[in-house]
C-alpha cells in the first residue's frame, strides 16, 4: 500500500520521532511510506503548504494519506487529500471550543477516519466514530541495557541516583514546576533531577536506562510515548493520572500513579528509589509493540480503501 504521512516538520530534528517511527513500522510490513512535512509555522506557513501538497498529490498517487495533528489534517484536506486518515494528539483535544468545533466540521466533510490515542481523548473530543489506537513502541530499540553503559552516554554522575523528568522543562504543559516541588520534598541528598533538552530520539533508550526513576507530571496527555518507552525498558516510573497512564501502568510493580499533590508525588518517588523490585513493564505493554499497532493501522487503511 502506498501511504503518505503529512505532519509538521518544525522540531529541531525535523519530523516528530513519533510520526517517523510509526511510518517506519508500516514500512517494515512492506508498505511504501512517504513523508510530507510542513516546515513553516503560523497561518501563512500552513496556508502556503496547501498549494505545495496539492502539487505533490497531482504528481504522485497514494492509496491513503495519513495526517498527524489537526492543523496538518486541515492542510491535507484543503489540498484535496483522499482518502484522508487523521491522528489527533493530546494537544488537539485540549484546544479551544472554537477549534474543537472546527475539528468536528472537518471530520464531517473531509476526514474519512479519525484516530485518537486513548479512550480519554475520545471522550474529550466527543467524536464517537473515532478509533482508539495508541502509538506503538519499537521493542527492538527500547529495551533494558546495562546501567554503566547508559551512564556513559548520558555523562551523569554514577554516585547519584537520577530522576528523569523526560521532557523539556520549558514546555508549560509538561508541568516542570510540580516536578521541582516534589523533588524538593525528597529526603535524599544524593539524588539529581534530570531533564531532556534536544536529546535525539536514538539516545533515549540510554537516558531511560541511566535513570533510577522516570517522572511525569504533565497537566494533560493523550497516550504519552515516553511512559510506554520507559515501560519497554523496565524502568521505575512515577506519573500523575493523565491520559491513559493508569491503563498503561496497571499493576506493574515499581511503578506508581499519583494525583497532582507534590507530597504524594514525593512519597512515590521515595518508594520507587528505595524499592528493590525490578519492574516488568515490558511484558505489561506487549500489546503496544510497534508491529502489533502497525498491523491494526493497516486494517484501518484497508477498511477505508475498500
Amino acid at each position: 500500500m502506498r501511504i503518505l504521512f503529512v505532519s509538521s516538520g518544525n522540531t529541531k530534528n525535523g519530523i516528530s520521532p513519533i510520526v517517523f517511527n510509526q511510518g517506519q513500522s508500516l514500512a517494515a510490513l512492506g508498505h511504501q511510506v512517504s513523508f510530507f512535512t510542513i516546515k513553516e509555522k503560523g497561518i501563512k506557513g500552513y496556508l502556503k503548504h496547501i498549494f505545495i501538497l496539492h502539487k505533490r498529490l497531482r504528481a504522485h498517487s497514494y492509496d491513503v494519506i495519513h495526517a498527524h495533528y489537526s492543523l496538518s489534517a486541515i492542510v491535507a484536506a484543503l489540498a484535496g487529500s483522499k482518502p484522508l486518515v487523521v491522528s489527533l494528539m493530546g494537544s488537539d483535544v485540549k484546544a479551544s471550543p472554537l477549534f474543537k468545533y472546527l475539528i468536528k466540521c472537518f471530520h464531517t466533510f473531509f476526514w474519512k477516519k479519525i484516530i485518537v490515542k486513548s479512550s480519554d481523548m475520545k471522550t474529550v473530543c466527543g467524536i464517537q466514530a473515532a478509533s482508539v489506537l495508541p502509538n506503538g513502541v519499537n521493542f527492538s530499540k527500547f529495551k533494558k541495557m546495562a546501567k554503566e553503559e547508559a551512564l556513559q552516554v548520558t555523562q551523569w554522575n554514577p554516585n547519584y541516583q537520577h530522576i528523569l523528568f523526560a521532557a523539556n522543562p520549558k514546555r508549560k504543559e509538561k508541568n516542570y514546576t510540580l516536578a521541582q516541588q516534589a523533588f524538593e520534598l525528597l529526603d535524599s541528598p544524593n539524588t539529581k533531577l534530570q531533564t531532556l533538552v534536544d536529546v535525539p530520539n536514538e539516545l533515549m533508550p540510554a537516558y531511560f536506562n541511566a535513570a533510577d526513576v522516570i517522572l511525569l507530571t504533565s497537566l494533560w496527555e493523550g497516550s504519552p510515548n515516553v511512559i510506554k518507552e520507559a515501560m519497554a525498558c523496565n524502568c521505575k516510573i512515577v506519573a500523575v493520572a493523565v491520559g491513559d497512564i493508569e491503563e498503561i501502568i496497571g499493576t506493574t510493580q515499581g511503578c506508581y500513579v499519583t494525583d497532582f499533590n507534590p507530597t504524594t508525588i514525593a512519597h512515590a518517588l521515595q518508594d520507587a528509589l528505595q524499592t528493590t523490585v525490578t519492574p516488568n513493564g515490558r511484558s505489561h505493554i506487549s500489546h503496544l509493540n510497534a508491529e502489533v499497532i502497525a498491523n491494526k493501522l493497516t486494517n484501518i487503511y484497508t477498511t477505508i480503501v475498500s
